[in-house]
């Protein structure tokens, strides 16, 4: 066996390092669209929010962090085994064509919480960390929203309201902590609503059309960073994204519902992205390719920005704090809420 020199072996370990690296910099199955696509749903989200929103959410510096912390959940990755076993699951579920989770339990209806979406796959002998459960991801941060807005309610009324003025210095900064924490979960829904917006993390053939029954000669090369993340970068416009935004749409229907024909209406376009792959589109200067993700990363910033409105109002019907407290209580005046967010332990 030959003998490696110490600067032999530096030199490996250094190589090995940036090998690493660069896995890891790469896009996965639990990376939807990249920084560029991230980005521009969480920007193009915040400057189509109407003026029902908090202000501070509309402001310039508002816009841009959105767009950051969009990035987040990918930005995260790497921070340990147990963080990111648990985490990477959240960006993706594999539906198949027959609306079964990984060819086990259906998708419809959901599960009443992620421990019963659990157990029915595991009925399957599947694990639910390789099966994904984006649809909990965005329920859980639509939900998360909501809360936070009814908390910055509540604050913003009772450091208003002169009869409680001699609390009004911990009201407002705790406004100020709460804006940053609602930036922080509009972040996370912005990207798992992206995610979402992406044909391939709802579909069991997330990278190449994989080990399926095949009979239209689909691709099987692995073209999902190339498309989702390459491309993206080098050929989608961000102008282009937010002057695709639809207008807003209020949906009259429960959070499950909406996540449910949210995602399903992506897992429509698999067959159709495979066609166009098939004739070329993806191939440099086919503007098929550029066109249908411009369209899939302007319905991502459509569907936060409704999902932020809904919140929003749903918010003034919330109760926060121990004991809880009516956001509308303390809008009209009717009762201090500092003993109950401050904390009566």
């Amino acid at each position: 066996m030959r003998r490696e020199t110490p600067q032999t072996e530096a030199m490996q370990r250094l190589a090995s390092a940036l090998a690493v690296a660069a896995l890891i910099g790469l896009p996965s199955h639990a990376l939807a669209w990249g920084n560029a696509g991230h980005r521009m749903v969480g920007e193009a989200a915040a400057k189509a929010l109407p003026t029902e929103v908090p202000a501070f959410l509309r402001s310039k510096g508002a816009i841009a962090d959105l767009g950051e912390l969009s990035r987040e959940p990918d930005r995260s990755k790497g921070a340990g085994r147990i963080h990111d076993h648990d985490r990477d699951a959240a960006h993706f579920v594999d539906l198949g064509e027959d609306g079964k989770v990984l060819g086990g339990p259906d998708f419809l209806p959901f599960q009443a919480t992620k421990a019963d979406y659990e157990t029915a796959l595991r009925a399957h002998n599947i694990d639910m960390w390789k099966a994904g459960y984006l649809q909990f991801s965005i329920i859980d941060r639509r939900q998360q929203l909501t809360l936070d807005f009814a908390y910055w309610r509540i604050l913003k009324a009772a450091e208003a309201n002169p009869k409680w003025k001699k609390n009004r210095a911990w009201f407002k900064a705790d406004r100020i902590r709460r804006e940053g924490l609602i930036l922080k979960t509009m972040g996370e829904l912005a990207h798992f609503v992206g995610d979402g917006s992406q044909p391939l993390h709802v579909s069991i053939h997330y990278n190449g059309w994989g080990d399926y029954p095949n009979p239209n000669g689909y691709s099987t090369a692995r073209l999902h960073g190339p498309f989702e993340s390459e491309m993206v970068k080098a050929r989608v416009n961000a102008k282009d994204v937010e002057a695709r935004v639809a207008p807003l749409r209020v949906c009259d229907c429960s959070l499950e519902q909406r996540t449910a024909d949210y995602l399903l209406a992506t897992g429509k376009l698999v067959i159709p992205f495979y066609e166009m792959e098939k004739a070329g589109g993806l191939a440099e200067g086919d503007p098929r390719g550029p066109e249908f993700a411009t369209r899939q990363l302007a319905i991502g910033a459509s569907e936060l920005r409704d999902l932020t409105v809904e919140s929003w109002r749903a918010s003034a019907g919330s109760k926060v704090g121990w004991r809880p407290v009516a956001v509308a209580d303390v809008e009209s005046g009717k009762v201090d809420p500092y003993p109950n967010l401050y904390g009566i332990d």
